[in-house]
């Protein structure tokens, strides 16, 4: 039975070399905790990042404190400042991807403070990681949320002058020109008249444009390509994890992305048995992600409050965690 109250510090364990990341040599550094799959850190991703060994990571997928206007409690940065910062974080992510592995990165957006145009701060970004940090952009996504609440408010609901914000951009990137990818991990069912297609056949014919579509659906190859338009709802308002960081008094972390989202990209992106790292964990939806599709991983997160809820995640999982209150006689 999973029971969680707190993690005293002499109950942390050691993650000792090659004990749970195989090939990945990691130092003897205190997790915060582990899994069968991988292992969760406290520390400031500047410094934990330097303990990794050049080329040893095939995903690093995460989403960064977004740059915003105004202050959030998850420690975002200024939109003016946000890419100097992001960069330093950057040289160290190619320092430690392998040749094929690729970074993903999710990024909001922002409005300038007082006006009710955008700041580029994302693009700038992208602009800077290619053309100076030597990454190449794989291909851009958009996640959409459908769910997402109509804001800003002043430009939104109040003066109606611009629709609700519902989309953040998605750079998938690689050190090389062909990282490790294959679609059809991902694939997505058949609509109805797809599969009507494949039933019954289709006459070929050329299109006006003198495109020739007479080999299109000859074949059923087990579902359809998606999109780089990723909508996931994120209506997680009854999870696990949230029921139980209420239970215990927790704070749960406020900007988590679906479950949904990271998964597509470790399957899309990994193989079983490679190693996912996420450097701005948060609730560590990535770490679940990746546990659930028997990807190695490691979480680094600077704020231990979310850490503590975090380790909630794995009981969706399965029971690998037993730690123990201070005053438990067990």
């Amino acid at each position: 039975m999973f029971n969680y109250v707190t993690i005293p510090k002499r109950e942390m364990s050691v993650v000792s070399k090659n004990m749970i990341m195989g090939d990945l040599i990691f130092p003897p550094l205190t997790a915060f905790y582990q899994t069968k799959f991988g292992a969760a850190y406290l520390g400031d991703s500047r410094g934990l990042l330097k303990h990794i060994p050049d080329k040893s990571i095939n995903l690093i997928l995460t989403s960064p404190p977004f740059a915003l206007t105004r202050k959030k409690e998850y420690g975002n940065k200024d939109a003016d400042e946000y890419v100097e910062w992001f960069l330093g974080f950057a040289r160290e992510f190619k320092r430690v991807l392998k040749e094929d592995g690729s970074l993903v990165i999710d990024l909001g957006g922002a409005y300038l403070p007082g006006y009710p145009v955008r700041a580029v701060y994302q693009f700038e970004l992208l602009v800077r990681l290619c053309k100076e940090e030597g990454f190449f952009l794989a291909q851009e996504f958009y996640h959409y949320n459908p769910s997402r609440l109509p804001t800003p408010a002043e430009w939104v609901n109040v003066r109606r002058i611009r629709v609700k914000d519902s989309v953040n951009v998605v750079w998938w990137l690689s050190i090389t020109e062909y990282p490790k990818a294959n679609n059809r991990n991902v694939l997505k069912p058949y609509s109805e008249s797809m599969k009507q297609l494949l039933k019954n056949g289709y006459k070929a014919k050329m299109r006006p444009s003198g495109h020739d579509i007479s080999t299109k659906f000859q074949r059923n190859n087990n579902g359809a390509i998606p999109p780089n338009l990723l909508a996931l709802a994120n209506t997680e308002s009854n999870s696990a994890y949230l029921r139980r960081c209420k239970e215990a008094n927790i704070r749960p972390h406020p900007a988590r992305y679906p479950l949904d989202f990271p998964r597509f990209f470790i399957d899309f992106l990994t193989d079983e048995g490679d190693i996912v790292l996420d450097p701005f964990a948060g609730s560590n939806t990535t770490g679940q992600a990746a546990e659930m599709a028997k990807r190695r991983w490691l979480a680094f997160e600077v704020d231990e409050v979310y850490l503590q809820g975090s380790v909630y995640r794995f009981q969706e999982v399965n029971d690998l965690f037993a730690i123990r209150d201070d005053d438990d006689p067990t």
